[in-house]
């Protein structure tokens, strides 16, 4: 099973990305100083000095908005798009502002828009970021049953000689992991396919019985465990660490995301036995006969956030990520890649 089976095309997302870019390009001023791929969009407001550029970011929770629906808990997808958007911008060493979302339904269910905006609110509240508006649209048609999708706007800013984007990563430095929560908001369209999840009772009560390799929570609450905030981490880092690279692992997995900040001529060298993979995720590769290489493209692998400093710095990054591991290394590149994964001692393809 693949992520293209179960109805996701990633090479077609980034074509897409590939085909759009002149498009964007066209309508860019001298206040936009960088293009599309990083982890959040630049907009320089001011000469180059404090509070010189805004960085923005929209995101969606993606499928595991069905799943949310089939078990019938929605309070965590709340702080699914905040956590995810803040880490966006948070890669790219902004602080977050103020946040905007968007909440559409077929027919609008007043217990579950609360529960969700209610989520919303907390995890900005949390992370001291400004709900200030978000749109409600109730579209018979578009939408069937309880279903509904939720989208995210966030803004920060940072001061422009403080911008993170990887520029000045270079052979040597170290890749240093950050331990995810679980599937985050990535991959549920396989996960929903590699179990067998659909509109039927047998499904709703296979939520609901305690998983399979953790009999203390439901399957459910494992798939459903909200996305992880990295925002404390990152400020302490910020303060304390020198830091050259930041990637988010969102979809396509560490090779997707990990290649964002990777300087041309250079390549991430990434060793998966440096870590243990959660069993979440073996889970639902052995339910699937999902191979290796396409779930590191579509799930996140129990590695959230991925920092890049050099080797002196590694100790620092440990201290504040208490939960992080050195998972990789920067090298010289032999070829176009700027990732490559290595498990048991040879190339992933």
């Amino acid at each position: 099973m693949s992520y293209r089976s179960a109805g996701v095309d990633i090479d077609a997302a980034d074509s897409v990305v590939a085909g759009i870019r002149g498009l964007a390009a066209r309508t860019h001023t001298d206040r936009v100083p960088t293009g599309l791929g990083h982890f959040g969009g630049f907009y320089r407001i001011g000469p180059a000095g404090p509070g010189a550029t805004l960085v923005a970011s929209i995101d969606g929770v993606g499928t595991k908005l069905k799943v949310a629906t089939l078990a019938g808990h929605h309070a965590g997808i709340g702080a699914d798009i905040v956590n995810h958007c803040i880490n966006d911008i948070a890669a790219c060493g902004a602080t977050p502002l103020f946040f905007l979302d968007y909440f559409g339904t077929g027919k609008l269910n007043p217990e579950i828009a609360v529960s969700v905006i209610g989520g919303i609110a907390a995890a900005c509240e949390s992370a001291g970021v400004a709900l200030i508006g978000g749109e409600t649209a109730e579209m018979p048609g578009v939408y069937t049953g309880d279903d509904y999708d939720l989208v995210g706007t966030i803004v920060g800013i940072v001061d422009a000689e403080s911008v993170v984007d990887g520029s000045d990563i270079t052979a040597g430095h170290v890749l240093v992991g950050i331990p995810s929560s679980g599937f985050h908001t990535n991959g549920y369209s396989l996960i929903r396919a590699a179990l067998g999840l659909n509109e039927s009772d047998a499904t709703r009560e296979r939520l609901a019985a305690p998983a399979p390799f953790e009999p203390s929570r439901s399957l459910a609450e494992v798939l459903l465990e909200p996305h992880r905030s990295y925002l404390p981490v990152v400020r302490q880092l910020q303060a304390e660490a020198q830091v050259s690279g930041m990637a988010h692992i969102t979809g396509g997995g560490l090779p997707g995301n990990v290649s964002r900040i990777i300087p041309e001529g250079l390549v991430a060298r990434i060793d998966t036995r440096t870590w243990q993979v959660p069993a979440p995720f073996s889970f639902v590769a052995e339910a699937g006969n999902v191979s290796d290489s396409e779930c590191y493209r579509a799930f996140n692998m129990g590695i959230g956030y991925v920092v890049v400093c050099a080797p002196e710095d590694v100790p620092v990054v440990t201290r504040i990520a208490t939960d992080a591991v050195v998972i990789g290394e920067i090298q010289p590149a032999d070829d176009e890649r700027r990732v490559v994964l290595i498990q048991d001692g040879t190339e992933l393809q």
